[in-house]
């Protein structure tokens, strides 16, 4: 995982809508990347659905939210459409974002290893610092949890 106070890794990634998102050009406000394995998976679904309850409370405090995975656009916009989410959703579908993050790894399932996003939160201070990573995050609650580190 990247480490808070170091400079978080620049990236353009294709957004769903048909946009790209470049983190650099985000300088100036504060940036959360909630990093998901897979759209339409309940987890993913329930902590997409949290992150779009808060999106007015986010964009009052000033920070914006992208939520990342290697689904590409079109899953995205479908998963998107399907919910009403309000969060844009990033592609990384050849994987070099997770990868410069730390969030691709090893993960263990019904005795089954294999290589796949770990589910995890990243919070940009204004500068494009890391200001606090969390790693292997538990959905409940954890979309609160974030925006009350922004505002802190």
């Amino acid at each position: 995982m990247i480490d808070a106070g170091t400079m978080a890794p620049d990236f353009t990634l294709p957004r769903d809508g048909g946009d790209s998102v470049t983190l650099s050009a985000l300088r100036g406000q504060q940036v959360v990347l909630y990093f998901y394995p897979k759209d339409n998976t309940p987890g993913c679904t329930t902590e997409a659905l949290d992150f779009t309850a808060l999106k007015d409370e986010f964009a009052a405090a000033g920070v914006a939210v992208f939520g990342i995975s290697k689904d590409s656009v079109k899953k995205h916009e479908n998963f998107c459409a399907k919910h009403s989410l309000g969060i844009p959703l990033l592609s990384d579908e050849a994987g070099t974002v997770c990868e410069d993050y730390g969030v691709w790894q090893e993960k263990k399932n019904y005795g089954k290893t294999y290589m796949g996003i770990v589910r995890s939160t990243v919070l940009i201070d204004e500068t494009g610092k890391v200001a606090q990573v969390w790693d292997k995050v538990k959905v409940a609650g954890h979309a609160a949890d974030v925006l009350e580190a922004a505002r802190a």
